[in-house]
């Protein structure tokens, strides 16, 4: 994760690969692969998420909050 405070976005890169388009949903936008694979996501107006990023601090309490399917 990386947060701009200037901008106030934060980034969170999800799979390398070439940027094909991007949807936008509220304050998300997913940047997609030409295949449909999501390659980053950015959050505008973060300092609203931030804290809550802040939480967590590694892949063991994503997989607490998120059970694996």
């Amino acid at each position: 994760m990386i947060y701009d405070p200037e901008a106030n976005i934060i980034c969170l890169e999800l799979a390398k690969g070439e940027i094909s388009y991007a949807r936008e949903i509220g304050n998300i936008i997913i940047h997609m692969s030409k295949t449909g694979v999501p390659i980053l996501i950015e959050i505008l107006d973060a300092s609203s998420f931030k804290g809550q990023f802040d939480k967590i601090k590694d892949i063991k309490d994503i997989k607490k909050i998120i059970p694996a399917s």
